[in-house]
């Protein structure tokens, strides 16, 4: 690395054992190493999709922060999961997917050698963002458990800090499948309690549960909803992958900061996307839409975890993927996915940078494979590992 600021940055892996299952060709490789679905978008947002590829106004910059229509749309979503109402033109930008969002929001409320809390293991995109902005990444321990993982409170507040300018947390978590809940936002409440540090909460998939705990949105909590960040995106409820379009919506007081990263990073989001978007979001069948979807994927977990029955896998209680400890098997992360590979015909990803024991695990992604793909798993795996 020629330049500091990609110092600790090492990538994400996925991309490598995805071109690597790319130039196979193989219809047979299972298909568990990256974040696609093959679940359709919703059709609302596919008719205007093709209505935008005529229409004028699609084919614009402008309004730089957004169309009107999507920060309707998005804010007023944020709003009916958190039981807050923000304000569409001053509370509301709308961006290049969420990942964007949430780079555009860390350069906007952390200084260089800020410190921000996540935790561990986490997605290596959202570690690499925070090192990429400056700041450090201050860890708290996930514990893998027989029914999950389990993170605990009184960790999570102990992690803030003075040097904390941001709390970034991400439920379901990628590629853990943790959930937070109540406990751990009251926690933050307090930890927070007359601090500077602001709490950026990708919400990515926050629909994507399979458990039938309470569900939380952190602004919903007192002394959270002023300080809470919310990053989504259309990319993985919506499966709108290739539309590339988040929305970052909090507090009037920093988006105004966070809209001027913007125009200073990606500059704004795809137009010919925006009205999809938009539909998908104020659709009248939009949450059982997102139930039809989540009901799949919580299908396709179940075959993957009876499949491995008797593999250290780690139950997940939402998201896309689940991981494994190949320790315990005796073979590195890297071993397990080569064999994998080559004997097992299963694409799955080593996790390096995921966090500090991220690197322990294989992960296994369920949201691109149909069940009746997956029900030879078990061969497959005894085929690689033995």
């Amino acid at each position: 690395m020629t330049v500091t600021r990609l110092h600790g940055i090492p990538g994400i892996g996925v991309d490598r054992m995805g071109d690597r299952a790319d130039q196979e060709g193989d219809d047979s490789l299972l298909r568990l190493e990256n974040l696609d679905t093959d679940l359709r978008p919703p059709a609302v947002a596919l008719d205007q999709t093709r209505i935008a590829v005529d229409a004028d106004a699609a084919n614009s910059y402008l309004p730089f922060q957004g169309s009107l229509t999507l920060r309707r749309a998005a804010a007023a979503h944020v709003g009916r999961l958190s039981g807050h109402t923000y304000d569409p033109v001053s509370e509301c930008v709308i961006t290049a997917g969420g990942l964007n969002g949430i780079l555009n929001t860390l350069l906007a409320v952390i200084e260089p050698g800020d410190e921000v809390v996540l935790v561990d293991p986490i997605y290596a995109g959202l570690v690499n963002r925070v090192r990429l902005a400056g700041g450090v990444p201050r860890f708290v321990p996930l514990r893998p458990t027989g029914a999950g993982w389990e993170l605990d409170p009184d960790e999570l507040a102990a992690a803030v800090t003075q040097r904390t300018a941001a709390v970034l947390m991400m439920s379901p978590a990628m590629p853990t499948g943790s959930v937070l809940g109540r406990p751990h936002w009251e926690a933050l409440a307090r930890a927070l309690r007359g601090h500077r540090a602001w709490l950026i909460y990708d919400a990515a998939m926050e629909r994507i549960r399979f458990d039938a705990a309470e569900r939380v949105h952190p602004a919903q909590v007192e002394d959270l909803a002023e300080r809470t960040i919310t990053v989504g995106s259309a990319s993985k409820e919506l499966r709108m992958i290739g539309w590339r379009v988040g929305w970052v919506v909090g507090p009037e007081s920093i988006m105004a900061d966070i809209n001027l990263v913007g125009l200073t990073n990606v500059v704004c989001q795809v137009g010919l996307a925006q009205e999809a978007v938009a539909a998908a979001l104020d659709a009248p069948d939009a949450d059982e839409d997102v139930r039809r979807a989540v009901d799949t994927w919580r299908e396709r977990c179940d075959v993957i975890l009876e499949q491995l029955s008797g593999y250290p896998v780690v139950r997940p209680h939402g998201g896309w993927s689940l991981l494994i400890d190949t320790g315990q098997l005796g073979l590195t992360p890297a071993e397990a996915s080569e064999r994998l590979f080559e004997r097992g015909r299963v694409a799955a990803t080593a996790m390096s940078g995921w966090g500090p024991t991220g690197s322990a695990y294989l992960r296994l992604v369920f949201a691109n494979e149909p069940v009746e793909r997956l029900h030879d798993l078990r061969s497959r795996v005894e085929q690689a590992w033995g």
